[in-house]
């Protein structure tokens, strides 16, 4: 566990600075940066779900789930919309991690037995904290929001829908017997492995924002 959890932080340490740049630099280098992890997402589904019947549906779904991240960057000229649930996916997988190997416990589902009822938890537990932290911070680009019910309620679905998103990708990892979707990232595995949630989460948001179900902007 300490060599994995190693490689996780040092790949994270890495991975996490380059993406901020990627995302607050611009719409042009941002719209590169997302084309080309729609170029990799794309082509780990092609090495694991080649031959199957859900190959050509999955390349649909992926190319729908990076449209509308690209639609929400912007969203109403509302970038801190984008950062929330970008936040609120990375609390989750980080809440679940933690908590799952902190705490252990029952397992969540036999599709993915690394799936804990207190990494679940943890997952809330951790996107409403940060969450709030975010939204308490006195910079400008986050002045316009408030910690309130709506918002509440809409990071935990949101976080909901990302691990299961994150559930899905290991039942069809499951079932073409891999670990991991590639290994472009040490102690990740693959960048399917480490966007699963959000390749989930952002058409859910778009749909959400979009209807105007929360009003917490």
């Amino acid at each position: 566990m300490n060599k994995e959890f190693l490689k996780r932080s040092l790949s994270a340490i890495i991975l996490l600075p380059l993406t901020l740049f990627f995302i607050f630099n611009g719409s042009i280098l941002f719209n590169v940066f997302i084309s080309f992890c729609l170029f990799i997402s794309s082509y780990e589904w092609h090495l694991m779900s080649r031959k199957k019947k859900y190959y050509i549906p999955g390349f649909f779904f992926l190319i729908l789930s990076f449209y509308t991240t690209y639609l929400l960057f912007d969203f109403d000229g509302n970038f801190n919309l984008f950062l929330i649930i970008i936040l609120i996916c990375i609390s989750t997988d980080l809440g679940g991690y933690i908590f799952g190997k902190f705490f252990k416990g029952p397992k969540l589902t036999k599709i993915s037995p690394n799936k804990t009822y207190s990494g679940m938890i943890g997952g809330y537990i951790i996107s409403i904290i940060n969450i709030n932290i975010f939204t308490s911070l006195s910079f400008t680009f986050v002045s316009s929001f408030k910690i309130s019910i709506s918002l509440l309620i809409f990071t935990l679905l949101i976080s909901t829908i990302s691990q299961i998103g994150d559930i899905i990708i290991s039942y069809y990892k499951r079932l073409s017997n891999i670990k991991d979707t590639g290994n472009i990232i040490p102690g990740h595995g693959g960048l399917l492995d480490r966007i699963d949630g959000m390749i989930f989460a952002f058409p859910i948001s778009y749909i959400i924002l979009r209807m105007n179900i929360f009003q917490f902007y």
